[in-house]
């Protein structure tokens, strides 16, 4: 992964003078000239640092940023539903890995294995995908080569989460698309849904978040999220069904399941009431025993995790307020600014060939 190099000012002889002069002038005429010196030097050498995030980042580069993107955004997910879903767990599984720098968007090839083709991530629904796509097509046209396809998901993201009844929250912009994407990077940093409550709690942890942080992300990932058969399966037909899903759950989850294993695309809401929503209707039902997948259950059982679950089906207000601040906190994580990415033409793939040692110059 390219790292960004730090650039020193360095002095000549002929632009400052030697210490031995300095108490001589420090009284003369020529002080002025050296604060202004040294001023100029400071400034230039912040300048040589990436620029950091912000809120109006494309003001003038490209204007119309927001309005392209909204443009795409609001028809796809009125025809299309699982939209929002399906690109909020992109969002999430592409920042967890190596930071929020698109490297999940990018296909495998002949030298490499991306993460999109770890087994974990190929659960990863078409619909998140297309829709950076389409976004990343229409900016192109727009303003060539200017807006990220990380700075493109976490809008369309935050965007989506909106029109399906969620709260509104901050997006800095300017963050660079990253230049690696490897299959081998992305096991431990994102829970499965046989994991322990110790496991999950150990790899949110690892990621900088609390245990409040994990159920509002979580809780609030899963209130429009949905998951294929495999993933819960185990929990109605297994050798010891587990006891904790609800007996109506159960049955209509395996009735729906039932020819999984000859067409694995079959999908459950996670939220069997309110899917769809961004509510807090998920809380209030694991607390019901309404839990499609195990790892959200054992929320509503774990002592570390439970508070936070009835606190979150009591209180909708403090539920979005949460959300927002941990996927605030969420966006911004282990971004890549100035050279230590890139922006990419096409969002599946660099703009340089990559391989799995290095970086060509040939142009895809």
């Amino acid at each position: 992964m390219a790292r960004r190099r730090e650039n020193y000012h360095q002095f000549s002889s002929t632009s400052f003078p030697p210490p031995f002069l300095l108490t001589t002038m420090a009284n003369s005429s020529l002080l002025p000239l050296i604060i202004l010196l040294l001023s100029s030097a400071i400034i230039a050498k912040k300048s040589q640092h990436p620029p950091a995030l912000s809120l109006n980042y494309y003001a003038k580069s490209c204007p119309r940023f927001h309005e392209i993107l909204q443009n795409v955004v609001v028809p796809k997910q009125t025809v299309t539903p699982t939209t929002a879903a399906a690109t909020l767990r992109l969002f999430f599984h592409d920042c967890m890995v190596g930071g929020c720098d698109a490297s999940v968007l990018i296909s495998s090839n002949a030298y490499n294995k991306a993460e999109r083709d770890m087994d974990i991530n190929e659960s990863l629904a078409g619909d998140g995908f297309d829709i950076v796509a389409r976004v990343k097509t229409a900016l192109e046209i727009e303003c060539p080569g200017v807006v990220s396809c990380s700075d493109i998901l976490a809008v369309a993201t935050r965007d989506l989460v909106i029109q399906v009844g969620g709260p509104h929250y901050e997006v800095k912009l300017g963050r660079k698309d990253g230049l690696e994407s490897k299959a081998s990077n992305v096991e431990g940093r994102l829970g499965r849904a046989n994991m322990t409550m110790d496991d999950i709690i150990r790899i949110f942890e690892g990621h900088g978040y609390t245990i409040r942080e994990l159920v509002v992300l979580m809780g609030g990932g899963h209130t429009i999220g949905f998951a294929h058969c495999k993933e819960f399966e185990s929990r109605l037909f297994g050798p010891k069904p587990d006891p904790s899903v609800h007996p109506k759950l159960a049955e209509r989850l395996k009735s729906m399941c039932a020819n999984s294993s000859s067409d694995p695309t079959i999908s459950a809401f996670l939220d069997p009431i309110s899917a769809g929503n961004f509510d807090n209707m998920i809380f209030k039902n694991l607390l019901n025993g309404l839990g499609v997948l195990g790892t959200d259950q054992a929320m509503a059982s774990d002592p570390r995790t439970r508070p936070f679950v009835e606190e979150y089906a009591r209180d909708p207000v403090v539920f979005f307020r949460d959300f927002a601040r941990a996927m605030e906190k969420t966006s911004v994580y282990q971004v890549k600014t100035g050279k230590q990415g890139e922006v990419r033409r096409r969002c599946d793939a660099f703009n340089n060939l990559q391989t799995g040692k290095s970086k060509t110059t040939q142009n895809i």
